[in-house]
């Protein structure tokens, strides 16, 4: 493990590995440098280029200066690109999709090239009510200090099973979850929005090259919000990974983030 110092003092801890251009891997919801399929997504990629994983603020091994804002994330960002050597390739998944797309628009030439996939930004009106919802839930819960609700909450939102979650809160993992339930509002309330639309506006502020990716076993409206931030930033490729879920699997997406950032 390395650390760098961002911008307000936040020690952001990463790990490295490989040799070549730099890309920097960006987590969503719960997530951490050492959680579920990362390490070795890193691993493939780190046959050509070097790669970074790291904690964002609150998580694992890094720091979590209050107040939070999203522009501090940014900044982490910024800080692991400058220890990079001033430029990186971004991969951001899920809503560590959403926070790439934000620093590709404030980072400016800092990031090379930008891949997503399955930003959870959601259009359709229903949706839209579901998750406004769920955020109200979940700021209560953490107004509270329930964290193991508000990871309750999150792992509901996104079709757990009740029974299965129940299971979970008496697992030895729980504590780490809740000990991440704070960030939920990071990714959720602050990054998302409260409504959790397409920034389409924001999106056509991104100028570098960019690939927009869903799975075909994804959620379907996965696929129709790919597809619309792949129109609104300009010059953007659409790709659908056929076979995958959310939970996409490194051989998988791989060969495509090697060719995409290699070209």
């Amino acid at each position: 493990m390395d650390t760098v110092r961002s911008k307000d003092g936040t020690t952001i801890a990463f790990d490295m590995q490989g040799d070549g251009p730099a890309v920097i891997l960006v987590d969503g919801a719960m997530g951490t440098r050492s959680s579920g399929s990362k390490p070795e997504l890193a691993r493939l990629l780190a046959q050509r280029f070097t790669v970074y994983i790291y904690d964002r603020r609150g998580r694992g091994d890094s720091g979590d200066t209050k107040p939070y804002a999203v522009e501090r994330e940014i900044e982490d960002t910024e800080a692991l690109i400058d220890k990079a050597g001033g430029s990186a390739y971004l991969y951001g998944h899920s809503s560590g999709g959403c926070l790439a797309l934000d620093a590709a628009v404030k980072l400016g030439d800092k990031v090379k090239k930008l891949a997503m996939y399955e930003a959870p930004y959601n259009d359709d009106p229903e949706a839209q009510k579901a998750w406004g919802r769920y955020i109200e839930d979940l700021t209560d819960a953490l107004a509270s200090d329930r964290r193991g609700d508000a990871v309750a909450l999150f792992m509901t939102y996104v079709g757990m099973p009740s029974a299965q979650i129940e299971g979970m809160r008496h697992a030895p993992f729980w504590r780490g979850m809740e000990a991440l339930a704070p960030t939920l509002a990071y990714d959720h309330t602050a990054i998302m929005g409260n409504e959790g639309s397409i920034p389409a506006e924001r999106a056509a502020r991104v100028h570098v090259p960019t690939l927009v990716m869903s799975g075909g076993k994804g959620a379907p409206f996965m696929s129709v919000t790919a597809k619309t931030l792949s129109e609104v930033i300009p010059g953007a490729t659409l790709a659908t990974l056929e076979g995958q879920t959310h939970d996409v699997h490194p051989d998988a997406i791989a060969p495509v983030l090697i060719e995409f950032f290699a070209a």
